[in-house]
Formats: structure tokens, sequence, C-alpha cells
């Protein structure tokens, strides 16, 4: 009753607009924060803050948990239809660190309907994953993005190709997976191949066609098969936005050709603004003004005229069903449509690429789109959901790897890993260092291969897809203006570093004497080494490819750790991104990310490299080192288990895996208590449902144990899985997970 009297007191405090307006049901799950000990749902409560409501102090907003299922909510009326707000979920109504994403700015974003509507979300987006969640091919890819002008030259002419492109896939994976001579990537983005009167391509002049300096269309569909062949996916630009001033469909507009007039933004006067950079985003023809976000040469495409976006929905189709691409990566998703002086990240931009993505899987249901949304996380995170893009990627994350490998510092990216894994649908985000857009990656490093290598493991060992840029793992570089970092990629040290017999139709870049894949396909400790053992790590490892993630804190600020897992593997991965070398670290985790337990670690980087560790009770690994700069990925290879006999000099409030583990029939599960106290032992499946009651009494101090036979509260068999043990004593919690088979 008190609850409900709560609820009305606050949807009565609050403004309203008459009588349409819109009623919204607030509702957020809690139990994985249960599960972890992070929430006590009998003493302590779930509020919303938001614009709404001064940001939870007018007034205070509770949730009710009124089906007892862990599941709270709250129903709010007053909204306007397209009123925009941003909220958060709190514990207890206080800013202390317990709220949703905390910091500035990382709210949640939502545009009001014309009706009422429910928003569910898991606290934190962080939903136990129970193996459910949807994965796709792409999740076990590793891509590599290729600039086919700088790739290698085939024919003498001093622009690379693509039948250069194919005599050079061996490099990146030659079909075989018991070699090691190759890159080992799976994927393949490449940046335009259409006809454009650029260098670059990202002016197209027609959509359908391959750049004659590249070849032809059977040139791209022998590559293709060749790619194919070979296990790698290929993705190929598509420029939706804009296309060039030369394109006949803009040349026909300003014409004031009556069909082709409303495929671009015109008008008879200067509108003036400028763009999202200060640009000018209006230019001047014989025929008007024109719309631009970019450059006069690149007039934006106007997709309120029907005929644009079904011509480009018809390009999409074309190069998925009668060529055989395996996806698209979406140049400047944000500036599709704008909205009077809104330029980026309209609702109707939004709505576009909903649109977009029903007619692309409707061709090809396993098709990739890759979006470049290059903003920050809680705006990108629009554009992969609600049915948008499958991936889009993430450059604030990419930003954090960077100034920490600079840094010395590891706070910054392990704060932010974790926020992105949260936030996003399970794995569905791109990670890379740079682009063909970026000062190159070694550059930005300070050419220091160290940092270069604690770089490439992060991102490579962390969830999301990767993609790496042509030339990063043998450290290119380049800086500036564009050109500088789309060099010929660097094969030898010899004319021309190999790229052409030719004139190059770049620079070749500074550093390839020294940095160059045959020079360093012969160096057991290059830069390319590296890249490829990580790489071949990635793809034999199930739990870095679709593992959960669960960062570690550290005892040093200088070193990061996290642990992947999914049902075959148990990963942990550490670096020290500092350069001296670093003892007595401490990593702590929680019963989600580690056993307590004697553990044997197998490092999947180093051949012979084993390392027995003692995972205490409180989820504590001591003493560990790392040279300089070191990367290590341990698997949990052999696990002994926490004696079930227990450990008589503990103190405190103490809960044990449950003995054996996994367990078939019936487990022993044993506890401590400092003091006597009331005790709750419940087991939880991963979705956070309770499905046993095993103490609900009050015990006195010491050791205890109850044994488990797999029922559930119903009285019946419970299904092989995993459930979490959670205990509740004197005002503390403690958790730790089983496993049962059948």
């Amino acid at each position: 009753m008190r609850a409900v009297c709560i609820l009305a007191l606050v949807a009565s405090l609050l403004p309203t607009s008459g009588a349409h307006a819109v009623e919204l049901t607030f509702r957020v799950h809690m139990p994985y924060q249960i599960q972890l000990g992070g929430f006590d749902p009998d003493t302590e409560f779930v509020d919303i803050a938001g614009t709404f409501n001064g940001w939870g102090t007018n007034p205070l907003t509770p949730l009710a948990d009124a089906a007892g299922d862990s599941t709270y909510e709250v129903v709010l009326d007053g909204f306007a239809a397209g009123e925009e707000i941003e909220y958060k979920y709190r514990q207890n109504g206080v800013w202390d660190g317990t709220e949703e994403f905390p910091g500035a700015g990382n709210n949640r974003a939502y545009t009001v309907p014309a009706g009422d509507d429910t928003l569910t979300v898991w606290y934190d987006n962080l939903e136990p994953y129970d193996g459910t969640a949807e994965l796709h091919w792409w999740n076990d890819c590793v891509f590599y993005e290729i600039f086919v002008r700088s790739f290698y030259d085939s024919d003498g002419d001093g622009i690379g190709d693509l039948q250069g492109l194919t005599q050079k896939l061996d490099y990146l994976n030659d079909g075989d997976p018991t070699t090691d001579n190759d890159l080992g990537i799976t994927g393949i983005w490449l940046m335009p191949i259409q006809d454009s009167p650029s260098y670059h391509g990202y002016d197209g002049v027609d959509y359908r066609s391959i750049n004659p300096d590249y070849g032809t269309m059977a040139d791209f569909e022998t590559f293709l098969d060749e790619a194919h062949a070979r296990g790698i996916r290929v993705i190929i630009d598509y420029v939706m936005n804009h296309c060039s001033s030369q394109h006949p469909w803009f040349v026909q507009s300003a014409a004031q050709d009556p069909f082709y007039r409303d495929f671009f933004r015109w008008s008879g006067y200067d509108p003036g603004g400028s763009g999202p950079w200060g640009q000018t985003v209006w230019h001047w023809d014989d025929s008007g003004w024109y719309y631009g976000l970019f450059t006069g040469g690149m007039p934006d495409l106007n997709y309120e005229t029907q005929a644009v976006k079904d011509s480009m929905f018809q390009t999409a189709t074309y190069w998925l069903d009668s060529v055989g691409v395996d996806g698209f990566r979406l140049d400047a998703v944000l500036y599709i449509l704008e909205e009077g002086g809104q330029l980026q990240n309209t609702q109707a931009t939004l709505d576009f690429w909903a649109d977009y993505n029903s007619h692309v899987k409707a061709v090809e249901p396993e098709v990739l789109s890759v979006g470049e949304a290059w903003t920050g996380t809680s705006t990108i995170l629009q554009y992969v959901t609600d049915d948008r893009l499958d991936i889009c990627f993430e450059f604030d994350l990419a930003y954090a790897m960077l100034g920490s490998a600079n840094d010395a510092d590891a706070g910054w990216v392990s704060w932010k890993a974790n926020e992105v894994y949260q936030l996003y649908p399970y794995l569905q985000y791109a990670t890379f260092l740079t682009n063909h857009d970026q000062d190159r990656a070694f550059t930005s490093l300070g050419e220091n291969e160290g940092k270069a290598r604690v770089a490439a493991s992060i991102y490579l060992t962390l969830p999301g897809v990767p993609f790496l840029y042509y030339g990063e793992e043998i450290g290119m570089v380049g800086s500036g203006d564009h050109l500088n970092i789309r060099t010929p990629m660097q094969w030898t040290s010899g004319t021309n570093a190999g790229f052409t017999t030719g004139t190059p139709w770049n620079y070749i870049g500074l550093n390839y004497t020294d940095y160059n894949v045959a020079d360093e396909a012969s160096d057991p400790g290059s830069l390319l080494k590296w890249y490829k053992r990580l790489i071949r790590v990635r793809n034999a490892s199930p739990a870095l490819r679709q593992g959960t993630y669960e960062p570690l804190e550290t005892s040093n600020s200088s070193i990061m750790a996290f642990v992947r897992k999914d049902e075959q593997q148990t990963v942990l991965s550490l670096v020290n991104t500092s350069p001296g070398s670093l003892g007595g670290i401490t990593l702590t985790g929680n019963a989600a990310s580690l056993e307590p337990g004697e553990h044997t670690l197998v490092n999947l980087l180093k051949d012979g490299d084993t390392l027995q560790v003692t995972v205490t009770p409180d989820y504590e690994i001591v003493g560990l080192s790392l040279d300089g700069r070191e990367v290590a990925v341990y698997e949990f290879a052999e696990s002994t288990g926490v004696d079930p006999g227990g450990d008589p000099t503990r103190t405190g409030l103490h809960l044990e895996r449950g003995y054996p583990n996994p367990f078939t029939r019936s487990t022993t599960i044993r506890y401590s208590l400092p003091v006597r106290a009331h005790v709750r032992l419940g087991v939880y499946s991963v979705a956070g449902r309770e499905v046993a009651v095993l103490r609900d009494t009050e015990q006195g101090q010491g050791s205890h144990e109850v044994k488990w036979d797999a029922f559930g509260s119903s009285g019946r068999d419970l299904v092989a899985g995993v459930y979490f043990l959670h205990l509740d004593a004197g005002g503390e919690t403690r958790t730790s997970k089983v496993m049962l088979m059948r």
C-alpha cells in the first residue's frame, strides 16, 4: 500500500499538459545487481532522476517492485509528444557512484512518442549473459581496412588495383588454419571502389561501377571469390549521404531537369549557417544555392525525394544480390536528413536507418551494416538500437586506448571499456585504434613499439568487433593531411617499398626501410609478428570473440585487467601500460569474474609460460608481476577449487562455490558467519529469478553447510546450467556460482 501511495504522490506532482499528455512507464530490472551483491532489495530502493523531475530532487521518484520479481517500475504522466528527455536510475536517491553510468552526460535519452509507452531496461544495461544473446558471423571476425589505391599495384601504373589486392590475399589470410605466416584476418573493409573524380572515392559518380583505376567488375568478382574461398568476408564503403557534383544526377539537377531537381536541396538565396565544425554548407551554382555538408564538390542527396531513397536502396540490393558482398561500411550516418537548423542526428535520420535496415535484411538477413557515427558513445547508441544498424565504430573507446598507452595509465580505458560493454547490445560495436581520417596509430603513439603492442593488445582482446587499418600492423606512420595517412603499403625496404614497379601515385612512407612486411616477417620480435600472434589467439579463443567481459580492480593504475569467459573457456587479460616493471600486483574481482581456489594459467601469447595462482574467497589474486609494457593473456586451464573443509582462521562472512562444482546430482555449499545472524541463502538463475531457498533462519557464529540436490522451490528438478548462490547475513552479502550438469 505504501508503494502505491508513493506512486500516486509522484504522479500528482509532475506537470501535466492537458488531456493528450503521454503516460510513460519506467521499468528497470535489478536481478543482476542483486546477484553481485550490489543492491539489497530489503534495505535499499531504486529511483529515477531526469530532466522531468529536477534530476531526482523535484520530486524524489522511487520505483516499486510490486510483483516481487526484482523488476522495479513507476508510471509517470504529463509528457508531451516529441519531448526530448534524459534520465538515469539511481540507488537510494543519491549520487555516490552507484547510479547508472556515473559522470556528467552519460544519460539515457528518449523522444516521447505520440502515445503511451513503456521503457524497459536492465540497470546499467548490465544483463547477465545466458548464451541467448543474438551473435552473428561478424562477432567471430577481425577486419582489415584497405585503401585499394595504396595496397598493391599489379600492372606498374603506380596505382593499387584489384588484381594486386587479390595477389596479396595470402598475406592477409592464406585459407589454411594450420599455417602461421599470414596475418589471420577474417574480414576486409574496402574504402570506396566505385568510379569517382577524386583519389579517395568518397564522391562517387556511379554507385554501381568499379573505378577504372582499380580494374573491372570482373576483377572485383574474382577478388571476392578468392577472399570467400579463404574464409574472408568482404564489406565495401557505401557513401549514401552525398555524391560527386559530377554525378549525372547532380548535373541534371543543376540543369533544372524537373525529375532530378529535387534529388538535392536547392535554395534561391543563401540560407547561411555553418556545419558542425564551422564549415560552409550552402554552395553557389548558376541555378541556385545547394546544400553540401562536406564540400561543394559533394552535394548531399535529398532523401525527402522518394526516388532518391528507392534508387539508393536498390543499389544496396545490387551489391548484395547481384555481386555478393557481405555488407557495407556506411559513411557519415549522422547527416542523412536535416530538420530545420539541425544538421545531424535528427529523428528523420534515425528513422531512415531503420528503413534502410529493414530493406537490406529482407534482401540478405545476415548482411553487416557498420556505421561511421563520429561522435560520443551516448549518441552512437541510438544507431545500433531499434533495428537500425548492426554496429558502429566506438570512437571514444579508441581515444581511451591510445591515451592509456601514451600516458601509462589504464584508468581511463578500463572505465570506458566497461561502460561501452554495458551500454551496447551484447558485443555489437566496432573497436579500432585509428582509421583513414585520423593520424596513424604508430604516429599517435610516438613511434614507440612498446606502446603500439599495448594498444593493439587491448583492442584485440576486448569485446567488440576489431578493425585494423592497413599498415598498422607494421608500424606505418602519417599525420595531418589525409594524403599522409593513405600512403602506399610498405611491402619491402626496396624501391618504392615494393608497392609498384612504376611511379607511385603518392609518396612512400618515411619509415619504410625499417618498417615493412618482408623484414618484419622474418623478425620474431617485430610488431607484425605481435599482431599475427594476437589475431591468431583471438581467432582460436571463443571467450575473446564471444565471451562476457568482467573488469578487475587493480592495485596499480598502470595495470588493465579483465576476464573474458564463455561456456568453453575463461581468459584473464593483463596489460602493463607503463614502461617499468611492476610487482606485488593485486587483482580484485567478484563471483562473476573469479572463482576461489587454486588455478593453473597458461599464457596464450607465450609458449611454455604457465602461472599458478590462488583466488582467495574474497576474489583476489595477489603477488603478480609484469615487465614494462608486458601483455599476458592467460587461459584458466586447470582448477582445483576451494578446500571443502574451509579455512578455520578466516574472519568475516564467507561463501564457497559448492563442492563438487560442476555437479550432476548434488553439491555441498559451505559458508561461515563472523557472528550470530539471520541467514538467507538463495539460488538464482542467470536471468535473476530466485529458483530455490536453501536457508532462511537464524544461525550461530562459525562454519555451516547445506546440501543442494538441484531441486527448485517448486520441488522439480532444475535444468542444467549456471546458477548463482546469494548469501545474506548480518547486513552483508556474498555471491558465488555453481554449474549443474545433467
